[in-house]
């Protein structure tokens, strides 16, 4: 009954690694973890900066503040492990035949791509405006530019995601209530209304078939 709610109508079945890499959902993922990477990658690596060569601590190139960068690069690193996660979990769900696991994982899914999709966006504001603070010349500008704009794209792509888990969600539902089956109006069901029955046997009659008739006294 539950085999085909929230996206796993083939619940049970093989895997086909073709046709889930063509899925819309998993080339979206595919681009998060990408830019994920690029953003974390691109702070860690050319985020920071010393302005004073006699000085060997270094601070963040957005505007010198730190927080900017340890912000972007924790967001960055938990999008990028979070897009491993479910991408080994939506290769599984279809492989899952407990409709109750699938609603949790959707669940989960759909939390997480809401929340993501608003912490990019806090993410993506904060770095803009720092840098429109920092001197470009004494920065490698094209990283700060390229951490910003795939800030940007990762808005938009867990905002995709967070669709497609709702509508996963919401199909999960309706095929659930859909397929409900209510036991009192089932007429499908093997077992006899409850009720009186007629004894095979009528009254004046023998267990041979033959009519019994009292004696007269």
């Amino acid at each position: 009954m539950e085999s085909g709610a929230y996206g796993a109508s083939l619940a049970g079945g093989s895997f086909d690694l073709m046709s889930f890499v063509k899925q819309p959902q998993t080339i979206v993922r595919l681009l998060c973890w990408l830019s994920a990477i690029v953003v974390f990658a691109t702070i860690t690596g050319e985020g920071y900066v010393s302005n004073n060569p006699s000085v060997q601590q270094q601070k963040c190139m957005f505007n010198q503040n730190d927080s900017a960068c340890s912000y972007a690069v924790g967001i960055g690193v938990l999008a990028f492990l979070a897009c491993v996660v479910f991408l080994v979990l939506d290769a599984y769900l279809p492989q899952m035949s407990n409709a109750k696991d699938r609603k949790n994982i959707v669940i989960g899914d759909l939390i997480f791509s809401g929340a993501w999709t608003f912490l990019w966006f806090v993410c993506f504001c904060l770095l803009a405006n720092q840098w429109s603070k920092t001197d470009e010349s004494t920065v490698t500008a094209d990283a700060g530019r390229a951490a910003i704009a795939f800030s940007f794209f990762s808005i938009a792509g867990w905002a995709v995601l967070t669709y497609f888990s709702q509508l996963r969600y919401r199909q999960g539902v309706s095929e659930l209530a859909s397929n409900y089956t209510d036991p009192v109006s089932d007429h499908t069901t093997p077992y006899p209304p409850q009720g009186y029955q007629q004894s095979p046997f009528s009254q004046n009659q023998m267990p041979g078939g033959t009519e019994y008739t009292p004696p007269n006294y």
